[in-house]
């Protein structure tokens, strides 16, 4: 005789079918909703795989990371502030009329890529110095503040506590009591053992503004994105010097010691000219961005003329931003532009199926395309990922060199030795589509000299790779290799 069942069974059995038929409902919505953005085929297929093998963590991921949102304030912000800052750089590029730049045969379609996407423009009259010492990058930058008479503006991703990248902070200090404006923004997660340190309440009591940008909050996941960065190197003294580049604010005989990698490898670009007030207008822009105060029509900005047969430098921010997506669209229109040679650096290579065809389309019409990686890596996931792409490329004629003598971080393009681009964006999907981040396109033969030189110098210092020896490798890294290549639209 079968036992009846009791009201609690019943509700039991009912509160079980709704939360069952609420879950099918969610899954099959989100599933629609991955499909509706028409993101692509790659990202939207992995998002549909990872959701519908695994359901839960599918959705869960889904929810916090499926989709770019900036949270209703940021969002709004960055709206209403896009078109006021596109009119003030064009407002400071009229008083360069009687001085008009045109760029050369080859960049000039980059160029117009760019101002149209960004409005940024193409500035003469600017001196730049390549520096590739991290140890006289931070001297150098501890000068300039230590000179500063108006103002130092510093963005990172990261801010490491100890060493050189202490001497920074009291050379801020001493400005700051001496009446410079000193404001700092630091990325939330990059910088997060730095806010565990005492120096950023040090900073403020000497009157720095110090600010945690995009911070990560558990009660915001359903708000904004939590993995949104602000990836930028960025420093700007007195509105008239500015750096940017792939260096954080670290010692780097001290930075991620137990990660086994080596000293990190970077570059920084030193900048005097026009161009520092535009690079000082994106600083502007971001302080506005995350703390509602607008310091765009603080100062008065008149054009330097000073380096009169100087270097032809072109600002090129990136990010979840109106416009700011097109940094994908810049690299393959230099790439496709290449006709004799391109020399790419990037730490982090995590490219998508564009990017791969056009390293490939280069390599096969006989361009000589070169790929200088770290040999070592920080992130074991992305080192897989990176790897599964190697031997597609070797077999397009595309040659792959390992750098042996660190971490090798600089990010940097050179297009048939004229053309090149550098500054803080690796050749990954996270750089391309989800980093606030800045690059500096010059425009200039001479610079392009110095980065080849250095570029060269990276690859005397590593080691080809060779497609018969690679492909040698084990059977279970080939196996992990796919695993994570079939993830790395997510990575």
């Amino acid at each position: 005789m079968k036992p009846q069942m009791t009201l609690l069974d019943v509700l039991y059995n009912l509160f079980g079918f709704m939360v069952f038929g609420f879950y099918a409902l969610l899954v099959v919505g989100i599933v629609l909703r991955v499909i509706m953005k028409r993101r692509p085929i790659g990202v939207s297929l992995a998002w549909l795989a990872l959701i519908l093998a695994i359901p839960v963590v599918g959705v869960s991921a889904y929810l916090i990371l499926g989709e770019v949102k900036l949270g209703r304030r940021r969002a709004k912000l960055a709206r209403a502030m896009y078109r006021p800052y596109i009119d003030w750089v064009q407002q400071f590029v009229a008083g360069f009329q009687s001085q008009a730049v045109k760029a050369s045969v080859k960049a000039a379609p980059l160029v117009a890529l760019i101002e149209s996407r960004l409005g940024m423009p193409l500035l003469d009259s600017n001196k730049v110095e390549l520096l590739s010492e991290p140890e006289s990058i931070l001297e150098q930058l501890i000068c300039d503040i230590q000179q500063s008479e108006k103002s130092c503006y510093l963005e990172f991703y990261i801010w490491q506590a100890g060493g050189r990248a202490d001497l920074v902070a009291e050379a801020l200090i001493d400005a700051s009591r001496r009446g410079i404006d000193c404001r700092i923004l630091l990325d939330s997660v990059g910088s997060a053992a730095f806010f565990d340190t005492d120096w950023p309440q040090r900073l403020r009591s000497a009157g720095i503004r110090v600010v945690e940008v995009l911070p990560v909050k558990t009660w915001r996941i359903p708000l904004r994105r939590q993995d949104l960065r602000m990836h930028r190197k960025l420093v700007i003294v007195d509105e008239r010097i500015a750096y940017t580049g792939s260096m954080n604010l670290v010692d780097p005989l001290l930075f991620k010691k137990s990660s086994g990698v080596g000293h990190w490898i970077d570059v920084m670009v030193r900048v005097k000219g026009p161009v520092t007030s535009v690079m000082w207008s994106l600083f502007v822009r971001d302080w506005e961005m995350e703390t509602g105060e607008r310091l765009l029509e603080s100062q008065s900005h008149s054009p330097d003329y000073s380096h009169a047969s100087g270097h032809h430098v072109q600002l090129v921010p990136s990010g979840p931003f109106t416009g700011g997506d097109c940094i994908q669209q810049i690299l393959l229109q230099a790439i496709y532009q290449a006709e004799r040679s391109l020399v790419l650096t990037s730490p982090y290579f995590v490219p998508d199926d564009p990017l791969v065809a056009a390293l490939q389309s280069a390599a096969a019409r006989g361009v000589s395309v070169q790929l200088i990686i770290p040999e070592r890596s920080d992130s074991r996931m992305v080192s897989f990922a990176c790897n599964a792409f190697l031997e597609e490329l070797m077999s397009s004629g595309v040659e792959i060199y390992r750098f042996r003598k660190g971490l090798l971080h600089t990010k940097s393009v050179l297009v048939d030795d004229e053309i090149a681009l550098i500054g803080t964006v690796n050749l990954d999907r996270r750089s391309l589509w989800l980093n606030f981040e800045a690059t500096l396109l010059l425009d200039d033969r001479a610079f392009s000299a110095m980065l080849k030189e250095l570029q060269q110098s990276y690859i005397q210092q590593g080691k080809q790779l060779q497609l018969t020896e690679w492909r040698k490798r084990s059977w279970l890294q080939r196996m992990l290799e796919n695993i994570f290549y079939l993830f790395s639209p997510l990575l």
